[in-house]
């Protein structure tokens, strides 16, 4: 019996199991708010493994005047069920926003807190990245019809300024040269539109470990030569279902825009590249009828300014930049090639740290598709 036991020496509960098996992350705290126990999804929550979470107390994950500790305390007094919402949690691997925080009491002890933590985080960046999806499907249009009605007369106009240049004076020949600059520059950002076309997407398994250290490769022998790498890696995921030259180009585009975030800095910058298993994150999306299971994350971290909050709910649009000379498309780009995979973009920010989280379908296995 847990009554029988002093409370500061909570054994693992009876219901053990069944909390091992519930989706969201859980844990048990006791007296002085020690942990206890928690769950396998607690893992990635908090980006510690349950044998180190089992030895630290509450205060080392979170700071000593966060609500949850008066949360805990109002449980054990009153002897409720008492929930939080939309709270920000923050720790040394833990940075979430949005947060639900239900504490209920062990009933078998008075001390024992249960807390179950909701996140809503992946649901909000399902219904953005729909939206994203759609400002891309109207980038497709739009660049199929300039490919077809613009290209094509583009070609007649730049024609006919190299002819003038030939045949005109000095001054006119300016305003030839003009017009023929003008119409590459056109003709470079239809190219760059065709991009968002809607073409067959080819896909088979995926090491996305493989990807992740071809595109650190690459980075660190040219844009990030002076950034430091982190790599915090599952070993044991199952492959992607996805297309790997497109894969490398959303990672590749990530790691690119963290290392010019923090080029300004003044110091040196810090890149983490991440992978994870979630169990148990399933989506309902519009127009399916199953629920979309995307367990596999990838996350690329930075320790830059962060994103102006004015900006964040745009990210993914296209056009948009803060860059100078930037297209605006790289982004949008990474929104629509992700959306392909069947999966979503989450994007979390603050002062000195960045993360960009990718939630992935994987292969079933003895299948060849998710």
């Amino acid at each position: 019996m847990l009554a029988d036991l002093p409370s500061d020496e909570l054994p693992r509960p009876d219901g053990a199991a069944l909390l091992d098996a519930m989706p969201m992350p859980v844990m048990l705290v006791g007296r002085n708010n020690r942990i206890r126990h928690v769950n396998s999804a607690a893992e990635p929550f908090f980006g510690m493994s349950s044998q180190h979470l089992v030895q630290m107390h509450l205060s080392d994950v979170l700071a000593a005047d966060h609500p949850i500790f008066l949360l805990v305390e109002q449980v054990r007094r009153d002897g409720v069920t008492i929930a939080e919402h939309e709270l920000t949690l923050d720790g040394p691997r833990l940075h979430r926003s949005g947060i639900t925080v239900q504490g209920t009491l062990v009933a078998e002890h008075p001390d024992g807190v249960l807390l179950t933590f909701h996140d809503s985080s992946a649901a909000r960046a399902l219904d953005r990245q729909l939206t994203f999806r759609s400002a891309a499907r109207s980038v497709s249009g739009m660049a199929a019809i300039l490919a077809h009605e613009v290209k094509n007369p583009l070609s007649g106009i730049r024609g006919a300024a190299q002819l003038l240049e030939g045949s005109v004076c000095e001054s006119d020949r300016e305003l030839a040269i003009l017009i023929r600059d003008e119409a590459d520059r056109i003709r470079d950002l239809v190219d760059r539109m065709e991009i968002f076309s809607d073409k067959p997407l080819e896909r088979r398994p995926v090491n996305i470990h493989r990807v992740l250290e071809h595109v650190r490769l690459l980075a660190q022998q040219g844009f990030a030569a002076n950034i430091r790498f982190v790599e915090e890696y599952d070993p044991s995921l199952p492959p992607v279902w996805g297309n790997r030259d497109q894969l490398v180009q959303v990672l590749l585009n990530l790691v690119k825009n963290a290392a010019e975030a923090m080029a300004g800095e003044g110091k040196a910058g810090e890149i983490t590249l991440g992978t994870a298993y979630r169990h148990g994150v399933r989506l309902a999306v519009p127009g399916m009828e199953q629920r979309v299971e995307l367990p596999l994350v990838v996350s690329v971290r930075d320790s830059g300014p962060g994103i102006p909050e004015s900006i964040r709910p745009h990210l993914f649009e296209p056009f948009l930049t803060t860059k100078a000379g930037g297209s605006g498309l790289g982004l949008a780009l990474a929104g629509k090639i992700i959306g392909d995979h069947g999966g979503v973009i989450e994007v979390n920010s603050r002062p000195g740290r960045t993360e960009v989280l990718l939630h992935l379908p994987v292969v079933a296995e003895g299948r060849g598709q998710p």
